[in-house]
């Protein structure tokens, strides 16, 4: 995922000084992790929130060795793998509640010789701790895992009594737990990639979860990312587009926010008809927003 939301504290209006607030920062998942928790709770969930995410860090990288590597490197030969790892299990339970979702479009596997899209030709036995492929492959989670290793430090957060929030990884996945602080809904805008003055879209969020895919702004022609490909037929994605998706998990937000970049505009259009106001796609010429899917329209 590349992209940026303006979502620092000061932007959402937030006085630190008229409200306790507690911040936990680190590094994780490739990028700065930042957790601001506001009002009462568990002086403990914090660290127990960053050990989460750390967790799931050291469950799906494909960077060191982790459980991920070990059943990509089964199956990548062609044989099964057992999930010995509950977080990693629970990931791909993940994957396959957004592949439907997405119409098919976010697909975190990759053949050995290039072939994408090949979920349906994966086998998960949950109950044994078994997966298979009918075709060599492998899985990177990239930008699922952040908005998953959000989720779960989510998951810790509320579990210590928290009930206000506001968790990001980077500047393009961000989640945020019941109210802002001084009440209402959490507001956040997102940039113009090309022009950082402008804002392309403002958005509240209450217990939701956002995500930005984009193939133009800082970040995205880096050496080390892989460029977005479209499952099933393999075309990458050229044209310089920014998607938004807002979902009630990140790890759904980054799904969407995915599947909306590499969709074509019948797919996309269905997709935003799904959840009006929640899911954007901007195609950009020149420099300039050229058109924008929102709520199944192009405009």
């Amino acid at each position: 995922m590349v992209g940026r939301v303006r979502a620092g504290l000061g932007d959402t209006g937030l006085s630190c000084a008229a409200i306790e607030a507690r911040v936990e920062r680190f590094a994780a998942m490739g990028t700065r992790i930042e957790l601001h928790l506001f009002g009462g709770g568990d002086p403990d969930a914090l660290s127990r929130a960053r050990h989460a995410i750390e967790a799931v860090d050291d469950a799906l990288t494909i960077h060191r060795p982790s459980p991920a590597t070990a059943i990509n490197h089964c199956l990548a030969s062609g044989r099964s793998a057992p999930i010995d790892d509950p977080i990693l299990l629970d990931a791909l339970a993940g994957v396959a509640a957004a592949w439907p979702m997405t119409e098919g479009l976010f697909d975190p596997t990759v053949g050995v010789v290039g072939e994408t899209g090949g979920w349906p030709l994966v086998t998960i036995d949950r109950r044994a701790g078994r997966i298979a492929a009918s075709r060599p492959l492998a899985f990177d989670f990239g930008g699922f895992g952040k908005g998953y290793a959000l989720d779960r430090a989510g998951d810790v957060l509320r579990a210590g009594g928290a009930t206000s929030a506001f968790l990001c990884a980077g500047e393009s996945s961000i989640a945020v737990l019941g109210a802002h602080p001084l009440g209402g809904k959490w507001p956040l805008t997102v940039p113009h990639p090309l022009a950082p003055e402008e804002t392309l879209v403002a958005l509240e969020l209450e217990d939701e979860a956002l995500s930005i895919s984009s193939t133009v702004g800082a970040g995205a022609h880096a050496p080390w990312r892989a460029p977005m490909v479209r499952p099933i037929v393999g075309a990458i994605v050229t044209a310089a587009t920014t998607t938004v998706a807002v979902e009630r998990s990140g790890a759904a937000a980054e799904a969407m926010s995915t599947a909306l970049l590499v969709a074509d505009a019948a797919a996309a259009g269905r997709l935003g008809r799904a959840a009006p106001g929640r899911r954007h796609r901007f195609l950009f010429a020149g420099g300039m927003s050229e058109s924008r899917i929102s709520a199944g329209s192009i405009r």
